[in-house]
């Protein structure tokens, strides 16, 4: 059995006891979580939050990418959320490589040119934070008088430690 067919299964089984399809849309704690996509992070686990609490945004790094901003802004101006947390986590593979390593390596393998994508790396895990957050306060299409704050996890102990408060 593949481990999409474990996943399938899984749903299967979820699907038979489901009883929250009568939850609104707009998230209950008006909050957007913008964090990265590793697997070793549960956002809903270490913030304990539950289901229709929060919208919980994930690409690789955690990074306030122009998609990322685009789920912010319908977030906020057609479901309500007024609080934004960034999540960065320690041990990111972000940290691992730069854009210039990864164009190499699409090119040598596919013989496709890639240098129009910038992929977000970063080499500085708590200015990742402060630079997503200084995006996500000066976009034009987001909240002036939003809460914005951002986090590094600790990968090792669970814990958050918070960077930058409201302004």
């Amino acid at each position: 059995m593949s481990a999409t067919d474990e996943l399938v299964q899984a749903n299967a089984q979820y699907a038979e006891s489901f009883n929250e399809a009568n939850l609104p849309a707009p998230p209950a704690r008006h909050i957007a979580v913008l964090t990265c996509m590793d697997a070793r992070l549960h956002p809903e686990k270490f913030l304990g939050l539950n289901v229709g609490d929060a919208h919980v945004i994930r690409n690789a790094g955690g990074r306030a990418s122009d998609d990322a901003l685009r789920s912010l802004i319908i977030s906020s101006q057609l479901l309500g959320t007024r609080e934004f947390l960034v999540i960065h986590h320690t041990d990111c593979g972000m940290l691992t490589f730069s854009n210039h390593d990864l164009q190499d390596k699409l090119r040598q393998e596919t013989g496709v040119d890639a240098e129009f994508i910038n992929f977000l790396p970063f080499s500085d895990l708590e200015q990742s934070v402060r630079d997503d957050v200084q995006r996500i306060r000066r976009n034009p299409f987001l909240p002036g008088n939003a809460s914005v704050r951002g986090f590094v996890y600790d990968v090792r102990n669970g814990r958050l430690t918070p960077l930058v408060e409201e302004q």
